[in-house]
């Protein structure tokens, strides 16, 4: 009678006495092949018992993972990859629900989140920058961060002039764009 080992939560031939195919099954399998086969057929398997995409392909790669480790034993490769992907998959979703609070209706005052709040016009402004070709939003970017205009050169690499005349660009864009009138009003 063969000696049988676990390995995590599953019993295993040894390494010794490769197990024998059930009568009717295949030899052994090709890994790679299998792999490549099975892998999206599995996700679905997942997906089908409430498992989000992102869910059951890191379950099903976590499964491959230890399947490597003891394949020549392995007699029904596709059900024990099915329940090892199950079980990690149940094991995270254990961990997130753990995890997860329910969010407060609002952020506390010393809430990092207070920091980075948009306010719709806010929004506004990101969505005009978002427009702006890509070097004078850089420009922009820094300008608006505080950085004078011969730091912003020296950072990027540019000319001072070249710095002047992408931020000028930029403004003329953005009060275009954000319908601001020279005197800053809104048309």
């Amino acid at each position: 009678m063969d000696d049988l080992h676990t390995v995590g939560e599953r019993t295993v031939r040894p390494s010794s006495t490769p197990a024998p195919p059930p009568s009717g099954a295949p030899g052994p399998v090709d890994f790679r092949l299998y792999y490549a086969q099975h892998t999206g057929r599995l996700v679905r398997h997942l997906m089908r018992l409430g498992a989000e995409p992102y869910e059951a392909a890191e379950a099903v790669q976590s499964a491959f993972t230890e399947a490597y480790a003891v394949w020549p034993h392995l007699t029904h490769p596709g059900a024990w990859l099915r329940t090892v992907a199950y079980r990690h998959f149940l094991r995270r979703e254990a961990r997130r629900r753990e995890l997860t609070d329910a969010p407060p209706d609002s952020p506390s005052p010393s809430c990092p989140l207070r920091a980075v709040e948009i306010k719709e016009e806010e929004l506004r402004v990101y969505e005009a920058l978002a427009s702006l070709p890509p070097q004078p939003r850089r420009v922009m970017a820094w300008h608006l961060d505080g950085y004078r205009t011969a730091e912003i050169a020296q950072a990027l690499g540019m000319q001072p002039e070249a710095v002047r005349q992408n931020l000028a660009r930029a403004r003329a864009r953005l009060k275009a764009v954000l319908g601001l009138t020279q005197g800053g009003a809104q048309r």
